[in-house]
């Protein structure tokens, strides 16, 4: 895996990385800090990515348990410590799944194996945050 960041200089304090999928992200900072405001922060598609890693883990799980799941959705709220290396201390991932018939057994299974053994991205932060997790089931 591999991915190219490069300064956009006339635009202040944006990034635009290239990924080695050939796909372009483009982040930002904040006025405070040189930026503009025009994108994410690099800290925010950090978080974005986990969240999207672990969301992605869960629908998997439950297709291929063969529940009629027709919707995933992650809230992640996030803290950092107060001084650099400002990393995360605490995660907290709400997950709203929506389908037919879905247990809540089943859902919590797989948001569970994701944290445990599948996403990668929280098992990362797990080095510095505390993770915790809640799961709602929405009949659709």
């Amino acid at each position: 895996m591999e991915c190219t960041v490069r300064w956009q200089p006339e635009a202040g304090m944006a990034f635009v990385a290239e990924t080695g999928s050939g796909h372009l992200l483009t982040m930002d900072g904040a006025p405070e800090g040189g930026g503009r405001n025009l994108a994410p922060r690099p800290m925010e598609t950090v978080l974005a990515g986990t969240a999207a890693c672990s969301a992605y883990d869960v629908v998997l799980i439950l297709k291929r348990g063969r529940h009629a799941v027709s919707g995933c959705e992650v809230k992640v709220q996030a803290e950092r410590a107060p001084q650099d290396p400002k990393v995360f201390t605490r995660l907290s991932l709400h997950y709203r799944v929506s389908g037919k018939g879905l247990s809540a057994t089943a859902v919590e299974r797989a948001v569970q194996l994701s944290h445990d053994k599948y996403c990668s991205a929280s098992a990362m932060l797990a080095k510095t945050a505390e993770i915790g997790h809640s799961v709602e089931v929405v009949e659709a």
